[in-house]
């Protein structure tokens, strides 16, 4: 499946959708409209919906269900970054119109980052093959870690990595409009939207250290492992506008996010002795992160105000 000309392919393809979308449909910046928003999640999944279709009638009905799978699991783990980009945009005060140019550029240097650290998860894997329980062991402590963290409140201007770079970046005092630098005085600076697109950028990376050891225990096909990841990826700041508005309602939805990882966790764990079917392991995965939504949304937390979404 994986040959050159279905990398090259599909690279290029995902690189004139997204430069379609912030060239020409996202070029001015401006406040993305919950419609908007909702039209452009929509087209993301249906081109999402209809590539892994295509798996399946090419490839067979197993490869597609690994595809859909590894989505799902990218997809649901990524509401994570959601509600850290929410922080990161309250903290350092992101206009609503800028937002979208950070998270779009923010989504290029994912993308690359993605399949650097798809190919050296391959790389490990067909190496080491103990490296797996390795991976199963690391998914199963990151699950753990979530489902007794809680909510702990995020401070992503804290970070090592921030610090040092508000430290040594030739930083404006305030924003200059969407621009990333801005020369004064014969000078390059950075504008403080710049350190916030680091910031986004080192969230994904800390995020797919999880998510993609995870897809691998769906598949060893790199192919479906960086299709899904980039499918899940590319739609991401669409999927940030149509529910930024409704993130605080999904209160219990981490503890599913930490179900689905010790479920992954172990099933990586126990393939050498009995393999999960990956119709089953697509179906629990869905079912797990429907039921925490639902029950953030039947049975919301004593306290919590009407209008808090």
């Amino acid at each position: 499946m994986h040959t050159a000309l279905h990398w090259i392919a599909f690279n290029v393809l995902v690189l004139i959708a997204i430069a379609l979308d912030l060239g020409v449909f996202h070029r001015k910046a401006h406040k993305i409209a919950l419609r908007e928003a909702l039209l452009w999640s929509l087209a993301w999944i249906a081109l999402a919906i209809t590539f892994g279709l295509t798996i399946s009638y090419f490839y067979g009905r197993q490869s597609g269900l690994e595809f859909f799978t590894g989505y799902v699991i990218e997809k649901a783990l990524s509401v994570d970054n959601l509600f850290v980009f929410l922080v990161v945009f309250r903290v350092f005060a992101v206009k609503e119109e800028y937002q979208q140019r950070v998270l779009g550029y923010g989504i290029l240097g994912a993308l690359l980052m993605r399949g650097a650290m798809i190919a050296a998860g391959a790389a490990l894997i067909e190496r080491f093959n103990w490296i797996m329980y390795v991976f199963g062991a690391f998914i199963i402590y990151a699950g753990l870690h979530m489902l007794f963290a809680g909510e702990a409140e995020s401070h992503p201007e804290q970070n090592f990595l921030v610090r040092y770079f508000s430290r040594h970046l030739r930083l404006t005092k305030e924003y200059r409009g969407e621009k990333f630098f801005s020369r004064e005085n014969g000078q390059l600076f950075a504008t403080p939207l710049f350190l916030v697109l680091l910031i986004v950028e080192i969230t994904d990376v800390t995020f797919a250290v999880d998510s993609i050891p995870a897809i691998f225990g769906i598949t060893r096909d790199t192919f479906i492992v960086y299709t899904s990841n980039v499918f899940a990826i590319v739609g991401l700041r669409s999927m940030y506008f149509a529910v930024a508005g409704l993130m605080e309602w999904f209160e219990y939805l981490h503890y599913g996010l930490s179900m689905v990882l010790i479920l992954i966790g172990a099933k990586m764990l126990a393939s050498h002795y009995y393999v999960v079917p990956t119709a089953v392991a697509l179906g629990t995965v869905a079912g797990v992160i429907a039921v925490s939504v639902v029950v953030s949304v039947v049975w919301p937390r004593r306290g919590r105000r009407v209008d808090e979404g």
